[in-house]
């Protein structure tokens, strides 16, 4: 029997998901009468992990940018994790706006995960590695309850635990 436990905290997002559901708002936007023969597309840029959205005026954006946050939150990809940014005019007349995806926990946030769990009083250890946070301790129901602790102090970013030995 192993003498401690521990876990990972993690925030990342499944790229394969994000594939899926654009590949659900390409179909939409073929096929919706308001977006059918407009210049209205949607662009995954995989080695980036951006989605591009253009739109040819304000109205079809806010169409667009709701349909892919929807298309996302069906197919279980967390819209905390989801930075929309500003649109802009772009080529031809049309609209630009660039969503990006948050994938890892910010260091400073890291810290702040870290004292809480040292205010918390519970007899467990967190290691801040790169961009995820390791979790160690003596008993699994201090790692149970210090993955509370965590979700109660981490609600702008999303967590999963991973690696829980």
């Amino acid at each position: 029997m192993a003498s401690e436990f521990s876990f990972d905290a993690v925030s990342r997002v499944d790229m394969a998901e994000v594939g899926n559901a654009m590949q659900q708002v390409a179909k939409e936007v073929a096929t919706r009468f308001d977006l059918r023969g407009t210049r209205a597309a949607v662009d995954l840029d995989a080695k980036t992990g951006e989605i591009a959205v253009r739109a040819e005026d304000g109205q079809q954006m806010n169409s667009l940018l709701e349909l892919v946050q929807q298309r996302l939150a069906r197919r279980g990809v967390s819209l905390k994790a989801v930075e929309v940014g500003k649109a802009q005019p772009s080529a031809g007349g049309t609209l630009l706006c660039i969503l990006t995806f948050l994938q890892g926990i910010p260091a400073e946030r890291a810290k702040a995960l870290s004292k809480a769990l040292r205010d918390s009083g519970l007899k467990v250890t967190a290691q801040i590695q790169g961009d995820h946070l390791r979790v160690a301790g003596p008993k699994k129901d201090d790692l149970q309850a210090a993955m509370a602790v965590l979700k109660q102090h981490a609600q702008d970013i999303e967590l999963q635990f991973v690696n829980y030995r």
